[in-house]
């Protein structure tokens, strides 16, 4: 998010310059552009400031629509269900894995088993199928990511995933080089390429 907006003001800005560096290649004077100049910074704040404010606002975490309405602000957050529970292979293996419908119903074979949505995870569970659950975290095809050496470092995984326990549906995340190297960083972790990530 924090890229888009510098993206948007960096656009902006551009916007702004090429406008005054054209009216002086036309002879216009520098007062007499101050007009477009000034809307052009001024529609540039309002949509910078939309975005961070819409962004910023409890409720607004919108997040990837899943095939069952899956609340990780109800599960994390207020029954405080760990992560490892639901996600049990992030100690054990590079992926994490998705929970299977099977591990859904240890809880809700009895818990509000009724409930139209919960109807569904026995639905893929007598049909023997996969919850066809949808990919919210991102990284490049090139970025080899092993969750089990993070775990093992005790890295949270609010450090990366952010406090998914206020969360009722993960917001998509695409993570950028940049947000790795700053915590390796800090860590004073590994910042070798192919030893690290790009192997």
């Amino acid at each position: 998010m924090t890229q888009l907006l510098w993206t948007l003001l960096t656009l902006a800005l551009s916007a702004a310059g090429l406008l005054m560096v054209l009216s002086r290649l036309r002879g216009i004077a520098p007062s007499a552009n101050r007009g477009p100049v000034l809307a052009v910074f001024v529609c540039a704040a309002a949509v910078v400031g939309f975005l961070f404010l819409f962004y910023r606002t409890p409720g607004t975490d919108i997040g990837v629509a899943q095939p069952i309405p899956f609340s990780h602000r109800v599960h994390s957050g207020v029954k405080n269900i760990q992560c490892e529970y639901c996600h049990p292979y992030v100690a054990q293996s590079i992926h994490p894995g998705l929970p299977p419908v099977e591990k859904c119903l240890h809880c809700h074979k009895y818990i509000i088993a009724k409930h139209p949505e919960i109807v569904k995870e026995h639905w893929y569970y007598d049909m023997r199928a996969p919850t066809p659950w949808k990919k919210a975290n991102y990284l490049a095809e090139h970025v080899v990511f092993n969750h089990q050496r993070h775990i093992k470092k005790e890295v949270a995984c609010r450090e990366c995933h952010g406090t998914v326990e206020t969360m009722d549906r993960i917001r998509g995340k695409y993570f950028y080089m940049e947000f790795c190297i700053t915590c390796h960083r800090q860590r004073n972790a590994n910042l070798d390429c192919w030893l690290s990530c790009h192997n």
